[in-house]
């Protein structure tokens, strides 16, 4: 079998339906979802805009839904805004843990019994793919300019 397009879309497809399962129990959508795992990630806080140009990034939304999953979150005291930094509070860091509980059992019967290196080759090739199609995407807004 050859690492296809129609492959990639198709294993996409089938992750996002349990993710929307899993945030739907919780009332939190993709944007916020992404935004307190990118928060998490950087420690706990991170700076506001630095935040929105990374969902804007990884989630390929607009500038205004990047600053509205934001300010969701900030208005749901998920995360606190303090200058132009927001920071999870302790109720943001406990649904994040929960959501990623959720989703760490799911990958781990998905994903389980694959071998290790199978699965850092398919890492490394998708990280690759990934990178290339970012920067085809940077070349044709930058022509479009």
């Amino acid at each position: 079998m050859t690492l296809t397009p129609q492959i990639v879309g198709q294993a996409e497809n089938a992750h996002l339906p349990v993710l929307a399962r899993i945030l739907a129990r919780t009332g939190t959508t993709k944007n916020q979802w992404v935004a307190l795992t990118l928060t998490a990630a950087a420690g706990g806080s991170f700076d506001r805009d630095q935040l929105a140009g990374r969902l804007h990034a990884a989630l390929k939304i607009d500038d205004a839904a990047a600053a509205t999953a934001i300010a969701e979150l900030v208005d749901a005291r998920l995360l606190v805004g303090a200058g132009t930094t927001v920071a999870l509070t302790e109720q943001g860091a406990a649904l994040h843990r929960q959501i990623r509980s959720a989703v760490d059992e799911v990958v781990a019967r998905a994903y389980g019994g694959l071998p290790a290196e199978d699965l850092a080759t398919a890492a490394r090739v998708l990280a690759v793919i990934t990178e290339r199609l970012n920067a085809e995407t940077a070349e044709t807004a930058a022509a479009a300019r």
